[in-house]
């Protein structure tokens, strides 16, 4: 009977033993779960997504690997990417108050997200953002809603890739009417593209990248043209600033006289000398949200790349797009009337921060653009933005970084 006992008792002693790792287990997990999805991460943005967006896709099949974040709501919109999965860094900047309130506001709905689809002209005579006859101020200044509530039908989708497309009917301030359809077609890249883009990249390096092939096709029956107006691809990228962050943008040197003024610094004021730095075919802005501000570098001047670097966290991002050689005519998005209205730029740059005590976010933004599109009934122009984000070791990130800009991360520090 003592001997019947004792193996009970030993047997029990067991089970309780396997029950406490197997508890202890599901609470590693949970906590590993805790840490995983805390805010910043993607899986978080991903899960939150989710509660509002029911149609949202997701390109990327490896959990632990690259995966990109896109809303067929919000004009399939690229909203935030990761290069290492559900636990990994989220890139995008996300509102996320103003997603959940499922609101639009009157101006802008500043969603946020990685990458989005607009059209130029901002401002001027042939803007798509201003009325006729109005003043060019803020309260006269209004998204299309097209590029701002009006959803892109998914047309298809996979793993890898996916296609939208949009009509839209325009007026720009001086009565010009567009119809035109809008395609835009996201592929998410694998290690072996950016590779080829790149160059080799040093092992241990977690990346992701992505491109938007995005089509302007003139659907109506009148031809485009200087006179009355031209439209022009425009592709944004919010992403997290910091203030340990720097944008840094290569420019064509030369003669000034040939070539023009190296950058343009006044879009909303002038940049303060501490926040933009011109150096030998390299400007350097700030990435701190703390200062609204913008410039932007003419066809003449740009080249197909712009970077940031995100000291903190180890995080350099590079932007390539489409810059066609030799053309120039570009709109102008500032907001007057122009005596100039095709003398705009191809690359801009844009830090937020408070205007009389509010800000939209703790963001910046890397923008290209396509030329003017001068179009005949059936053309259409193409433009191509590419966002390629590379975390780790900042001695292997400054391989790179001296492979593309010529110079290391630490002379991009301010």
């Amino acid at each position: 009977m003592k001997y019947r006992q004792l193996i009970i008792k030993h047997w029990f002693s067991i089970f309780l033993l396997i029950l406490f790792i197997s508890c202890n287990n599901v609470i590693k997990e949970e906590n590993k779960n805790d840490v995983e999805l805390s805010k910043g991460t993607f899986g978080f943005d991903l899960d939150f997504l989710k509660k509002y967006h029911k149609d949202l896709v997701v390109l990327g099949n490896d959990t632990a690997g690259a995966q990109i974040i896109i809303l067929p709501a919000y004009q399939g919109r690229i909203m935030t990417s990761t290069a290492e999965g559900n636990a990994g860094a989220s890139f995008g900047w996300l509102n996320h108050d103003l997603i959940a309130s499922g609101k639009y506001t009157e101006h802008f709905s500043a969603f946020g997200g990685e990458e989005r689809f607009w059209l130029g002209p901002e401002g001027g005579q042939f803007s798509i953002y201003f009325k006729k006859g109005v003043d060019f101020k803020f309260e006269n200044w209004y998204v299309p809603k097209e590029l701002d509530t009006e959803s892109f039908t998914l047309k298809s989708s996979s793993t890898t890739d996916a296609a939208f497309e949009k009509e839209m009917h325009l007026e720009n301030y001086t009565g010009t009417k567009f119809d035109l359809k809008v395609n835009r077609n996201i592929s998410l890249l694998n290690d072996s593209s950016i590779e080829v883009l790149l160059g080799s990249v040093p092992n241990g390096i977690k990346k992701v990248g992505f491109q938007s092939e995005n089509i302007v096709t003139n659907t109506g029956k009148n031809s485009w043209n200087k006179t009355t107006g031209l439209l022009s691809i425009w592709v944004l990228s919010m992403l997290n600033a910091d203030e340990n962050t720097t944008i840094a943008i290569p420019f064509k040197k030369g003669d000034s006289s040939l070539l023009g003024k190296v950058v343009t610094d006044d879009y909303f004021g002038k940049v303060p000398a501490d926040r933009l730095k011109v150096m030998d075919g390299l400007i350097l802005f700030k990435a701190d949200a703390k200062h609204r501000s913008k410039i932007g570098i003419s066809p003449k001047r740009s080249l197909p790349l712009a970077l940031s670097y995100d000291a903190k966290n180890n995080v350099l991002t590079i932007a390539q797009f489409s810059l066609k050689e030799g053309v120039h005519d570009y709109v102008n998005s500032l907001w007057e009337q122009q005596k100039n209205p095709f003398s705009g730029d191809a690359v801009n740059a844009y830090n937020d921060g408070p205007i009389e005590g509010k800000q939209m976010g703790k963001f910046y933004e890397l923008e290209s653009s396509s030329p003017a599109a001068s179009l005949k009934p059936g053309e259409n122009i193409t433009h191509i933005h590419r966002t390629i984000h590379l975390k780790g070791d900042k001695e292997k990130l400054n391989e790179i970084a001296k492979k593309l800009l010529g110079v290391g991360l630490d002379a991009l520090a301010f």
